[in-house]
């Protein structure tokens, strides 16, 4: 679920929060992804399929692009998110979710895909879009690409949405420090603006819409002190209400030491193997779109080369590429750093087109 209507609320509310990319502005940036998120698009658009080739497809398209995909994993969720997924299961027709945090064999199947292509995974403690932001903090990432707001409220100053290589469709990229100062809130008073207006771990007080919750927190700065202005009769407040470790979730997040770092070359042989033998997919699909990323990939190094040529710079080398990315420094602080603390077009990839296994 994310954070309800508060993209609408930042369209209306903050538009300078908020601009319009093309994938291939993204060239030479790490991008975290949470993985269930991309995950899940696959499985809902295609429930019969394996989501694997959705995954497949959409990574390799990163790597075209230069994009240096960092996917991170679930792991045991907070006990508040405890209702939430128990209904998300309930929708899409499953037994139970997993509340466990343990792997299950999809999610096996995906960590052995990402080896096979080359691109580092991270295993978090809790939620992966607490992670996500996490790295975005650190500078270990430049920003996060999901299609869940949750991240801006853990912090993360860039989230992606849309990222996918469809032509002509546009990337939408939020910015959290601009969001923060168009609403004249600080990190915090945005966290209980996005528990107002309903969060995953906690329930929100009934019939407040976006922008009334944004008038109470812009006027009294604290949920605690919006609840003693609210009307109860037109706006009734939960019983044992637990916004505040909801809240705690958002600011506290378990910080996780973020690996190395590294990328290397889709081993195809393995692939084929994985996929074909072991999967089922059929093998000359898997040995086209290899044979696609391999000539563009060389197409654009070579246009890269004239470009250089001509004077014209690029953000990397396709020879660069492949290679370490250590932990970076931390970024210069912004003003007032302690206020900024802290649709998916699933078959929009130009290759991922339903096909029978």
């Amino acid at each position: 679920m994310g954070i309800t209507k508060l993209a609408d609320l930042i369209r209306s509310d903050a538009p300078g929060a908020v601009c319009y990319k093309d994938i291939s502005d993204y060239t030479g940036k790490v991008i975290a992804l949470d993985t269930s998120i991309v995950v899940n698009q696959f499985r809902a658009a295609t429930p019969s399929l394996s989501p694997l080739m959705g995954l497949f497809f959409r990574t390799l398209t990163f790597l075209e692009h230069d994009i240096k995909p960092v996917f991170v994993f679930d792991g045991k969720p907070p006990e508040e998110k405890t209702a939430v997924l128990k209904k998300r299961a309930e929708a899409a027709g499953w037994r139970s979710p997993n509340c466990t945090g343990t792997a299950s064999s999809q999610t096996k199947d995906c960590l052995q895909l990402l080896k096979l292509l080359g691109v580092p995974v991270i295993q978090a403690t809790a939620d992966a879009e607490a992670l996500c932001a996490q790295l975005v903090m650190k500078g270990t990432v430049d920003a996060v690409a999901s299609e869940d707001m949750d991240t801006l409220p853990f912090g993360a100053s860039v989230l992606i949405r849309q990222l996918n290589a469809k032509k002509d469709s546009e990337v939408i990229e939020y910015s959290l420090p601009k969001l923060l100062e168009k609403l004249q809130i600080s990190h915090q008073e945005f966290v209980d603006l996005c528990i107002l207006l309903g969060c995953d771990y906690c329930e929100k007080i009934a019939g407040l819409g976006p922008k009334r919750a944004l008038t109470l927190i812009q006027k009294h700065r604290t949920i605690e002190t919006v609840v003693l202005h609210v009307n109860r009769k037109t706006h009734p407040v939960p019983n044992a209400w637990k916004y505040n470790e909801a809240r705690k979730i958002f600011l506290d997040a378990t910080q996780t030491v973020a690996p190395e770092l590294i990328w290397t070359e889709p081993d195809e042989e393995a692939l084929v193997g994985f996929l074909c033998h072991d999967n089922h997919v059929r093998e000359d699909r898997v040995r086209r779109r290899m044979e696609k990323f391999r000539q563009t990939r060389e197409s654009r190094r070579e246009e890269r080369e004239k470009d250089k040529a001509a004077g014209r710079s690029r953000q990397t080398r396709m020879e660069d590429f492949f290679r370490v990315t250590r932990k970076r420094e931390q970024r210069t602080a912004l003003p007032n750093h302690d206020k900024f603390r802290g649709n998916p077009n699933i078959f929009q990839d130009a290759d991922f087109k339903l096909y029978p296994h």
